[in-house]
């Protein structure tokens, strides 16, 4: 999977998921923070965002660990999304 195409799929998936019809995938830079300063997504939108990723990408997040470093930004989600797939394909 190319990786531009990766970071579109996931703006598009951000921005359906979470309900943010106001921004379109270029308002999302893929280094930029989601949470806080960013986007200003919360951990109510991470679950949620969490939720679609698994469905779409068919990867999984551990509830046990601090996930913030995987959804700091579209770029980390992406990272995540490639290393878990080429994972699970082996």
């Amino acid at each position: 999977m190319d990786k531009d195409q990766l970071h579109t799929q996931i703006k598009e998936l951000i921005i359906s998921s979470l309900n943010l019809e106001d921004l379109t995938v270029n308002d999302i830079n893929d280094k930029d923070p989601l949470f806080n300063e960013g986007l200003g997504l919360d951990s109510i939108d991470a679950l949620e965002l969490g939720m679609e990723i698994k469905k779409k990408f068919g990867v999984t997040f551990s509830e046990f660990e601090d996930n913030s470093q995987i959804f700091y930004s579209v770029e980390t989600i992406a990272d995540y999304i490639i290393k878990n797939l080429s994972n699970t394909q082996k």
